[in-house]
């Protein structure tokens, strides 16, 4: 009897091993992990985009826009600007007279830079005079002890002075002044443009001459009277 029982747990433990030899064996896929973090990218929660969205269409939505006045103008002297001021005002008009500044023509300053001492400054200034050539001391600014040689509003003039400069064995250099062009308007109020029409323009421009209208920023272009 133990013969055959122990026969009987060889051909089980047989059988096991065939039966699991004949069973395919399955690999369990795996999705990347690059592939998980971009989904979890590509997730945003409602929560997270509509009230930014909502907020920058809120922060567009009440950006104010630049008003816009129209000027009258330009004129050289302040008392005509007064004139066109007082007269639109009698007719219930809001304006006010302002000042521009625009860039103008350019300067050209011919000089000599500072030396190392004032007294050396001097002692170059009278060799200039004794040479008969125009010169003066430059008191102030970035260039104080230089000396001027004369601002010039061609660049051929100071081209000029500068090669007589340099024939007599100076140095000059040359530097750029921008002039810069006032001229008087008369703002008006942008709640009275309309009241400002065609016909009125028309009757202005009559009595001054040269009169123009233009539309430029009420702010940051003019300065008050």
């Amino acid at each position: 009897m133990r013969w055959i029982f122990m026969l009987l747990v060889v051909l089980n433990a047989f059988y096991y091993v065939w039966h699991q030899q004949q069973v395919p064996m399955q690999a369990k896929e795996v999705a990347p992990l690059s592939l998980y973090q971009d989904s979890r990218r590509d997730i945003q929660l409602l929560s997270e985009s509509k009230p930014q969205e909502r907020r920058a269409s809120a922060v567009r939505e009440d950006a104010p826009e630049q008003a816009v006045c129209l000027f009258l103008g330009p004129f050289d002297e302040p008392a005509q600007a007064e004139q066109v001021e007082q007269r639109l005002l009698s007719l219930d008009i809001g304006s006010q007279s302002q000042v521009i500044e625009s860039a103008g023509a350019v300067d050209y300053w011919v000089y000599l830079p500072p030396l190392a001492s004032r007294q050396a400054s001097l002692r170059q200034l009278r060799e200039l005079q004794a040479r008969k050539i125009d010169s003066y001391i430059i008191s102030q600014g970035d260039l104080a002890n230089g000396i001027s040689l004369g601002i010039f509003p061609r660049h051929d003039s100071a081209d000029s002075v500068i090669s007589r400069l340099r024939r007599a064995g100076y140095e000059p250099l040359l530097r750029e002044l921008p002039r810069a062009n006032r001229s008087h308007w008369v703002r008006i109020a942008p709640e009275s443009r309309r009241l400002v029409d065609d016909s009125l323009l028309e009757r202005l421009s009559l009595d001054f001459n040269g009169l123009q209208h233009q539309l430029m920023p009420c702010e940051g272009v003019a300065s008050v009277r």
